[in-house]
Parts: C-alpha cells; sequence; structure tokens
C-alpha cells in the first residue's frame, strides 16, 4: 500500500474521530476514539471483534456514533451523509456486496448515473474506468461469473467513478488467490487518493505511513509501520 505522488499543491486531507463511541446493545464497539489522521496511507490492525469494521464504516457514514462525531474535511458523518459518500469511497471484502447490475458495463453505468453527468461525460468516464481497471475486454460479461480478483477490481472501479478523495477498504484481499491479492494491491498502490485500508495482512499493513492497532475497542498503539507491528506481534504473544 505504497503511497501515489501527488499531482499538485492540494491541501492535505483531514478525518478527524472527536470522543467516538458505538455500542451495540450493551455491548461496546469501540470506545473514546480521539484521533486525526492526515496521512495518505493508513492500515488498521487488529484481532478479529477488536473494532476494526466498525472503525472503517464510522469513515464513510455506513455507521453512526453513539457518542462523538466523525467529520471528513470538516463534514459531519451524520449531517451530510450524501455528501460524504461522494467523498469517501468504500470497498468490502466481499465484492459480491456491491455488484447490483448483470453484467459489468450495466453495474458501472448503474453506479454513474447518480452522478448525472449527461450522456458523453457518462460515456467517457465509463470508457476511461474500464481502461485503467483493464476491465474493458469484460464489459458484456456477467459480473456475477468473474473471478475474485475481477469482482473485487470492478467494485473498485465502481468506487473510483466517482473520483472521491478518499478510499476505505475492509479487508480487501482476503477472499483472494496471491495473483489477484497483487492485482488489487497493485491497482491501490496507483491511486492518488488518501486510503485507509482495514486488514489482517501485516505485509499490506508495513508499507502504510501511519498503523493503528486496535484492541476491545479501542487505539491500543498508533504509529509507524514497524512500531505498531511490533506491538501487536507482542500483543498476540
Amino acid at each position: 500500500m505504497r503511497t501515489a505522488p501527488r499531482t499538485g499543491d492540494e491541501d492535505v486531507a483531514l478525518i478527524a474521530f472527536d470522543t467516538v463511541s458505538v455500542t451495540a446493545g450493551d455491548r461496546t464497539v469501540l470506545a473514546d476514539i480521539c484521533l486525526t489522521l492526515r496521512e495518505r496511507r493508513i492500515a488498521v490492525i487488529g484481532a478479529n471483534g477488536s473494532g476494526k469494521s466498525t472503525f472503517a464504516r464510522l469513515i464513510n457514514g455506513l455507521r453512526r456514533p453513539s457518542i462523538g462525531a466523525v467529520t471528513v474535511d470538516g463534514l459531519d458523518t451524520v449531517k451530510a451523509a450524501k455528501e460524504i459518500r461522494r467523498h469517501v469511497g468504500f470497498l468490502f471484502q466481499d465484492p459480491d456486496n456491491q455488484i447490483v447490475m448483470p453484467l459489468v458495463e450495466e453495474d458501472l453505468r448503474f453506479s454513474v448515473k447518480a452522478l448525472k453527468l449527461g450522456p458523453a461525460a457518462e460515456n467517457a468516464r465509463i470508457e476511461r474506468i474500464l481502461d485503467t481497471y483493464r476491465l474493458t475486454h469484460l464489459r458484456h460479461q456477467p459480473s456475477h461469473s468473474l473471478s475474485g480478483g475481477e469482482k473485487q477490481l470492478l467494485a473498485l472501479a465502481n468506487a473510483m467513478l466517482r473520483e472521491p478523495r478518499y478510499l476505505v477498504l475492509d479487508e480487501p484481499t482476503t477472499l483472494l488467490d496471491l495473483k489477484n491479492r497483487k492485482r488489487v494491491m497493485n491497482a491501490i498502490d496507483g491511486l492518488e487518493q488518501t486510503v485507509i485500508c482495514v486488514t489482517h495482512d501485516l505485509e499490506i499493513a508495513a508499507t502504510a505511513e501511519r498503523v493503528l492497532v486496535l484492541a476491545d475497542g479501542r487505539v491500543a498503539y498508533d504509529g509507524t509501520a514497524t512500531d505498531a507491528i511490533a506491538a501487536y506481534r507482542e500483543m498476540a504473544a
């Protein structure tokens, strides 16, 4: 998950968690999260049940804080949910959760319709995204007949159609074999967007600028990849 070079003097991206807690019934999923995220490549690691997926979903409003607030470039993820979804793309572990139309091109067209670009601009964006993710030869193929890696690339292409500033990944390579894992991560590495990746793959986490270790719903460690992974290994010993 290497950092792609910036092409200009863009403002520094900013995600802020202001004393955020999330509860589900009588269970605390996340507790007292206070963070400011500015780095271009951030990984989130931790054991199963540590709150990683909930943390990821808070960033694009898929989950609401029970207490506190999450903001993205100053926009509250609850109060400005619709705008947040335009700025924050999301990639699930299982791409079948994001593929809704029977054919590849239809699935992309379904996503781009919401942008109301007009026919020419819409077609141009679809052609560009098909080419970028090497899906052009699959445009008329049934979406659910694709390989795992092709499905994940289609899900990524759908997320990137909106040209978000951020991309949140929730275990994007767990269901992939080594070849397709490399294919998907190479596509993600080339992005200019800020990427926040929840992962069990410590090789992916090792390439991040900053790594958060979650344990029991709290940030147990926050630092460089080398130090955070070492701390995680020690916790797991």
